[in-house]
């Protein structure tokens, strides 16, 4: 049996949007409990802006992606948002097969996920 590494998450905010950079694989048991807590206390202290970047992540399973998904319907219905960062590999075919892509933004880098944040409030605000 191979050892895996913990999952870490950092969180850092920035203009107002809680940027999580995962590190490990996103499965069932502690990884997606692990950041189902990450999240849940973001949103407990008020964040609505959240950029979840998956590019650290070797591996997500269906655990790891329906915390994604609960995550993003429990924010759209608190106003809120959240965009992924994940480039091409093993995590992004699963997040394109699962269409998981078409319901939840996601973009190849940070930046990109940070001005689609960005020009949105600037659309609302016109």
């Amino acid at each position: 049996m191979t050892e895996h590494l913990p999952m870490e998450i950092s969180v850092r905010q920035e203009n107002g949007i809680n940027l999580l950079e995962v590190r490990g694989r996103l499965t069932i048991g502690e990884p997606s409990e692990q950041l189902n807590e990450a999240l849940q206390s973001i949103v407990k202290n008020g964040g609505r802006k959240v950029i979840i970047n998956l590019n650290g992540v070797p591996q997500i399973d269906s655990s790891g992606i329906s915390s994604l998904v609960r995550i993003s319907i429990q924010l759209a219905r608190e106003g809120g948002a959240v965009h992924l960062v994940c480039g091409p590999g093993r995590v992004r075919d699963a997040l394109t097969v699962t269409r998981l892509v078409e319901a939840i933004p996601t973009y190849e880098s940070e930046s990109s996920a940070i001005s689609q944040f960005d020009s949105a409030q600037t659309h609302k605000k016109l």
